[in-house]
């Protein structure tokens, strides 16, 4: 009767929210109210439990990878699609696709969750799986340093059960591999996997410690440096599960079980390819366990990867729309590292470039770490259009790169009108942090298609 009454009520505030144009986690906070106990016992049935994915960058697209990919498998997969990653998103998403008995019809749940907000979910609930990422500087106004981070996501690894996927070439998300199967090896634990990077492809990838290092210092922890300073061509470390070995234009080459695969990609993004070693690794191991319980069949190598090599981007994380007959992209950026990488993902030449910045509780306040990005890449074709309510700081900083800027219009649907207009007939390309991104997917779903979310 208790998740008749909670799944009932939740349901009904969804619905007068949905009429009253309200936010999707609503639901969620009036049942977290009424019965805190409501996500625990839904998610507890599953046979499979729950595979938790946090860290500082990758939450969402890695969460659709692997959610996709146990689904190709025939796996029934329940997740948080909004990406809503505090335990009231869950419960919403939970009481949206539940019976009104407030039953799940899925085997797992793949579950987003914030690094901070974590702590309140796994008060409640203990994954089975759980999938570390990476640690990197991001809201610092909330998180304060990366240590905190880091402290947080070891006491999300100290409650799972069976399986901790962690990044080898992060070292704080390392540390916590390194603790944790000492622990399982002294008593109860969860099994500890690996993926990494080979050492040509470290500085591609910096981690917090080595952002700010020369090439000759940024090798990476464990790679052996040759004569020229940089990465030896030959891996001395212990075996990952996953490596990810070489990157190439939608496609990439990966080392699993000592064998070499390649795979071609619909992802956009050298962390989204990245982060697909990250997905392999959790989804072979959700995949034993289906197994064993008689969920799924024996998935062979070739068959994961063929559901890998299908999967688009999610919302803003290089996703492709089309406008005026041309491709527009969105890069979500909301750190230094990802900004970084962003600009490193696409090729500036041709395309014409708006950059979104606002400073709303969800991207940071605190908007100093736009300094730490080195933004010569855009000077040759400079910056068509500056917009959100942190318009003038990224104005500033692209002017210390000597990056000519077009247009500064602060309002996001003006600006976005006024790019559109002046670039027509050109590929275009926005950089925007969280908040500004929902702003203009609003404003672009009224002139062309957008996905849902």
């Amino acid at each position: 009767m208790r998740d008749f009454f909670s799944a009932a009520t939740g349901k009904t505030v969804r619905a007068l929210a949905r009429l009253r144009g309200g936010g999707s986690a609503m639901p969620g906070l009036v049942v977290e109210r009424l019965d805190p106990g409501f996500m625990a016992r839904v998610l507890e049935r599953l046979p499979l439990g729950v595979i938790a994915v946090s860290g500082t960058n990758g939450k969402t697209t890695t969460t659709k990878m692997i959610v996709e990919m146990l689904e190709a498998q025939g796996l029934r997969v329940f997740t948080n699609k909004t990406g809503s990653n505090f335990s009231r998103g869950v419960v919403a998403a939970i009481v949206g696709e539940s019976s009104l008995g407030g039953k799940l019809d899925a085997d797992v749940a793949v579950l987003e969750l914030d690094e901070a907000h974590a702590m309140f979910f796994i008060e409640r609930v203990k994954p089975r799986f759980t999938l570390l990422l990476n640690v990197l500087r991001d809201q610092l106004d909330r998180f304060g340093e990366i240590d905190t981070t880091a402290r947080y996501l070891q006491r999300i690894a100290d409650a799972t059960t069976d399986v901790l996927v962690v990044n080898r070439e992060d070292r704080l998300i390392a540390e916590i591999g390194e603790r944790t199967r000492a622990r399982s090896e002294a008593g109860p634990g969860p099994e500890v996997r690996e993926f990494g990077l080979a050492p040509a492809l470290l500085s591609t990838f910096p981690g917090d410690d080595d952002f700010h290092a020369s090439p000759a210092t940024a090798t990476g922890a464990g790679a052996q440096p040759d004569a020229a300073g940089g990465a030896a061509a030959v891996d001395v470390r212990t075996e990952a599960d996953v490596t990810l070995l070489a990157l190439g234009k939608n496609e990439a080459t990966f080392r699993i079980d000592g064998e070499v695969h390649e795979t071609p990609l619909q992802l956009e993004g050298l962390y989204n390819t990245y982060n697909a070693a990250a997905a392999l690794v959790t989804v072979r191991a959700v995949l034993e366990r289906a197994v064993a319980v008689g969920a799924a069949k024996t998935a062979a190598t070739g068959a994961v990867l063929e559901s890998l090599a299908v999967v688009r981007p999610a919302f803003g994380r290089g996703e492709k729309l089309e406008l005026d007959g041309q491709p527009l992209e969105l890069v979500l950026v909301k750190n230094p590292a990802g900004f970084r990488l962003g600009l490193a993902s696409f090729d500036a030449e041709g395309v014409a470039v708006m950059i979104a910045i606002n400073d709303q509780y969800a991207d940071g306040r605190d908007m100093s770490w736009l300094w730490d990005v080195d933004f010569g890449s855009l000077a040759a074709g400079g910056v068509d259009t500056v917009s959100g309510t942190r318009a003038w700081d990224m104005v500033l900083r692209l002017e210390h790169d000597d990056v000519p800027v077009g247009v500064v219009e602060e309002d996001l649907g003006d600006a976005l009108g006024a790019f559109r207009e002046r670039t027509l007939g050109q590929p275009r390309r926005i950089y925007c942090t969280y908040t500004a991104m929902l702003g203009l997917r609003k404003r672009l779903s009224e002139v062309t298609d957008v996905e849902e979310i």
